[in-house]
Formats: structure tokens, sequence, C-alpha cells
């Protein structure tokens, strides 16, 4: 009898352990998907949805088109992580892969809100209002917790 009690024990526990990590990650997943985005796509996300999918569209047209530019940003950091591995630090060499990433970085958003104001001037100022509405939002949300470093 005492045999048969302890598989019983055990699942329950495992079954309560199951829902409470199941409860807490729906409760995270709500808490993440209600947080304000602070993106150039978020902008959009108000406006009727013709209106939207073609801003989408946009976005998307200009990050094809800036996917060089993307890969060098990308190349970059790679350039400057693995430089930081290394057992002696060249600085310079550092200094100008991150360049590379930020001019990279910089490239990028001046191409997508070059589109975003190209895509505000076809639209109506009702659109218009609704994409300030999403600016002054970008301006004003939060910024990113802190990441833990591992220690």
């Amino acid at each position: 009898m005492a045999g048969s009690r302890i598989p019983l024990i055990v699942s329950i526990a495992l079954n309560i352990f199951l829902a409470g990590a199941i409860a807490g990650g729906i409760a995270w997943f709500e808490a993440r998907r209600s947080m304000p985005r602070a993106s150039l796509q978020a902008l959009g996300n108000q406006l009727p949805a013709p209106e939207r999918d073609a801003f989408y569209k946009t976005l998307r047209e200009a990050r094809h088109q800036a996917r060089q530019t993307i890969l060098d940003g990308q190349q970059a950091r790679r350039d400057a992580a693995a430089l930081l591995r290394q057992p002696t630090l060249d600085a310079q060499a550092l200094l100008a892969a991150l360049e590379r990433a930020r001019t990279a970085d910089a490239a990028m958003r001046a191409g997508l809100e070059q589109r975003i104001v190209e895509f505000a001037a076809a639209s109506s100022p009702a659109d218009r209002a609704i994409l300030a509405e999403g600016l002054s939002r970008y301006i004003h949300a939060p910024p990113p917790p802190p990441k833990k470093s591992a220690q």
C-alpha cells in the first residue's frame, strides 16, 4: 500500500510543478506581448489593415534593399567579437570593427526612415496622425530591462 503511494505523490508533485510552469510561461508571454514595442515597425500597428499591410510591405522592401548593409553590420560585429576573444586586445582594430557596425546600423536606419517618410507623404492626414501617435509611443517607450551578465 505504501509503495503505491510514492508514485502517486510524485505524480501529483510533478503535475503541480508542470501546471505552475505553464501558468508562469503564459503570464510571462502575456506580459511581454503587452509591453510597448519600441521599433519603427510598431509605428504602424494602429493603422487600418490595408494601410498597415502596405506600411509593413514598405519596411520589408527597405530591409530587402539594405540586405548587404545588414550583412556588413553583422560581419563587423562578428569581427569585433573575434577581436575580443584574442589573447591580446587590438583596441584600434576593435574600434574600427565597431565603427563599421555603427555605420551599417545608421545607414540601415536612415534607409528605413526615408521609406517611412515616403509612405507618410503618400498617406492621408488621418493615417499620418496614427503614425504620429505611434512615434509618440516609440519616444516614450520604457528602456528594455538590463540583461543579467553571466559571471
